[in-house]
């Protein structure tokens, strides 16, 4: 069922979710689960990647997620683990719009939402910008009525806050190259990275490649895959030894950096990848990621 066809307003699918917070999380996992994948989901004997997400949301506690889901406190964590040198400049966290004083920031910068999926703001032009308009957006985000559309318990207590930050400049090709490392037990795995998407997600193109920067055959379905040849980015293997050093306390993360005119710049911690609901073309890598995956026994 392509459920995004059927009801096409995003707006309206977050509203029908928001009025069935009242299901539990493992029957609205489920039923989510067969919706967008068109599976029935075995949490009794995961096999596929995606299904073993959806048990780590359920069953995985450990506290230090939401540390490492919160786009603020993930930097302490990061600065802990020795490499504050590839955080991205802070220009302000504050807790209250009210307090945010535009006439201090510089020309361009990111707005951020801590606990928010694609609550963002660009400015590449602050004198092209109406800041109340701006104030009046980020409001909303601290307004609106907390929900976790997926059930990932890593997000429930992120504290609201808004991050400023560096806008970070696009390459010759008008992307912003941003590799996303596939981690289990503090090794990686496997990559994915995406071009032709800034402006326009939808028109993206991604794909795969092994921790030698090989291109694999597989990608993510609602993306075509890569049609040429993306060299090797500057600092690969640092970036891998910094994705395995992030990675290290969790069975699995996934470890995402831009590497821009040859320094790498951290992106985020993502525990649950597409929420556990992609679909790969082809399927069989679903199994062969799963089988990387190995769930803890003992659960925190």
């Amino acid at each position: 069922m392509d459920y995004k066809k059927l009801i096409k307003s995003k707006n309206l699918r977050l509203f029908i979710l928001s009025c069935l917070r009242f299901v539990p999380n493992k029957l609205m996992i489920k039923l989510q689960y067969k919706i967008k994948t068109g599976r029935k989901l075995n949490l009794k004997n995961p096999t596929r990647y995606t299904e073993k997400i959806q048990w780590y949301k359920l069953n995985y506690k450990n506290p230090m997620i939401t540390k490492c889901s919160d786009k603020y406190e993930v930097r302490d964590y990061v600065a802990n683990k020795g490499h504050s040198k590839i955080l991205n400049e802070l220009y302000g966290v504050y807790d209250c719009p009210d307090k945010i004083n535009f006439d201090k920031l510089p020309n361009a910068y990111a707005i951020k939402f801590t606990n928010g999926s694609g609550k963002n703001i660009f400015v590449t032009d602050k004198g092209s910008e109406d800041t109340e308009a701006l104030r009046n957006e980020i409001r909303g985000w601290f307004n609106e009525k907390h929900q976790i559309y997926g059930r990932e318990r890593g997000y429930e207590n992120i504290t609201r806050r808004v991050v400023i930050e560096a806008l970070l400049e696009r390459d010759d090709n008008n992307d912003l190259p941003d590799y996303k490392f596939f981690c289990f037990d503090g090794k990686v795995h496997y990559l994915y990275t995406m071009v032709d998407y800034v402006d326009n997600h939808e028109q993206g193109r991604c794909s795969f490649y092994d921790r030698s920067f090989n291109k694999l055959p597989y990608r993510r379905s609602e993306y075509m895959e890569i049609n040429r040849n993306i060299p090797k980015p500057s600092q690969f293997n640092k970036m891998i030894e910094i994705a395995e050093s992030l990675s290290s306390e969790f069975p699995h993360v996934r470890v995402d950096f831009y590497n821009l005119k040859d320094r790498i710049i951290f992106g985020e911690l993502t525990f649950y990848n597409a929420s556990g609901y992609t679909v790969f073309s082809p399927d069989r890598f679903d199994f062969i990621m799963g089988e990387k995956f190995i769930l803890p026994e003992d659960a925190p």
